[in-house]
């Protein structure tokens, strides 16, 4: 992807950080999607998920406010249907499946970094980081995101 700007992976609790819970340690990270100072980009699995995460009981969001997040989410997350142009070592296996799908977006996009606060997903950045060109960090530790002023 050559937008200018780096192309970055949100996985699903981040997203519902900044969507659904508006959690103040993820604002600067809002604003500075707002500002485009990056590229979310999703997959349709990706995407596939978000959408019945917000089904969740636990979640208890009304039928409005749940498509008004699931619009949210469209309009700040470009999706990405291309596949890698080079042959990659194979990426390490998350302990959750689930997330798995999160490490083979970044690498298809070329993602500078995956945003994650999953532990299992964590565990894995020095692996990424040296295997597969892309970083594994909390929202709030992304250098890419301006410091607060």
């Amino acid at each position: 992807m050559t937008t200018g700007v780096p192309c970055v992976v949100l996985d699903t609790n981040v997203c519902l950080d900044l969507f659904v819970f508006g959690d103040p340690r993820a604002a600067m990270l809002g604003a500075a999607l707002h500002a485009h100072a990056f590229l979310a980009v999703t997959d349709a699995d990706c995407r596939a998920e978000w959408l019945r995460v917000l089904t969740y009981p636990q979640l208890a969001l009304a039928t409005a406010r749940r498509a008004a997040v699931a619009a949210e989410f469209d309009r700040w997350l470009a999706p990405f249907a291309g596949t890698s142009e080079t042959q990659a070592p194979p990426l390490p296996r998350c302990a959750d499946a689930d997330d798995q799908k999160f490490l083979e977006l970044a690498q298809r996009a070329r993602a500078c970094c995956l945003l994650s606060r999953d532990h299992e997903l964590l565990k894995l950045a020095a692996r990424t980081r040296r295997d597969h060109g892309f970083d594994i960090v909390t929202p709030w530790d992304w250098v890419g995101v301006p410091a607060a002023a």
